[in-house]
């Protein structure tokens, strides 16, 4: 696709959007709004809640990334004028399923394998929970993390995602001993969380991920989710911000 050529699939996106309601640019789109960084236009609504991926940055080679790309700009195209919401909708978690599928075959160094990364990920997802957002379920995998959040007031998902994205970089290169390389893609994949159905199937595919990865058996065997009960055991249990 011609970087010059107007994504029509995304301007159809963006006006029925508006038409549902959802305001567009005049107010901030990091809160409320749409905004891109390429093909997939990321919806912003404040008060909602966001099922959110983010991966490493060898999970996904640019060549794979960039086919699934161009069929989802393709699929995009072919929509009509008439095409509605959920119809673009479906174009978009059609994309995610692909990525996540690919994700789930645990391609790259996956160092969230390592109990010690995985451990400081999941308590830097924790870190904030009640202060900056509130934390639902969420699952830290061998080469990306899923997490539903809910954003407070004065924080934006962008704000959030990254800071816990910087800090937990500086930090598994240092345990890596690694200088200046890139840990996470810096492209995270957000959906604005529509009504309590999606919530909910959205919920079961973050607990069931590493059982459907072959990681473990039931969700609560996985230690680096929200499913396992030491969590809950040990909630007031925060390490220090730094």
């Amino acid at each position: 696709m011609n970087p010059a050529e107007p994504n029509r699939g995304l301007e159809r996106v963006k006006f029925q959007l508006r038409a549902d309601g959802i305001p567009d640019e005049a107010r901030n789109p990091l809160r409320t709004g749409i905004h891109s960084r390429g093909y997939l236009p990321h919806v912003k609504r404040e008060g909602a809640s966001y099922f959110v991926t983010f991966r490493l940055a060898d999970s996904l080679p640019k060549e794979v990334l960039l086919r699934f790309e161009q069929e989802h700009a393709e699929a995009l195209r072919r929509l009509t004028a008439k095409a509605t919401t959920e119809q673009a909708e479906e174009v978009h978690r059609e994309l995610r399923r692909k990525i996540e599928r690919y994700l789930d075959q645990g391609a790259g160094e996956c160092h969230l394998r390592q109990p010690e990364i995985a451990d400081l990920v999941a308590n830097a997802l924790r870190r904030f929970h009640g202060q900056q957002y509130l934390l639902d379920d969420w699952v830290v995998m061998p080469n990306h993390v899923h997490v539903i959040l809910w954003p407070l007031p004065n924080f934006t998902l962008s704000e959030i995602l990254k800071s816990r994205k910087r800090h937990t970089a500086r930090q598994a290169n240092l345990f890596l001993g690694r200088t200046g390389e890139t840990f996470w893609q810096r492209e995270s994949y957000d959906h604005w969380i529509r009504n309590d159905e999606e919530k909910a199937r959205i919920r079961r595919y973050i607990r069931m991920n590493p059982v459907k990865a072959g990681l473990c058996k039931t969700p609560e065997d996985w230690k680096w989710s929200s499913a396992w009960p030491g969590w809950n055991a040990n909630a007031a249990a925060q390490p220090p911000q730094t």
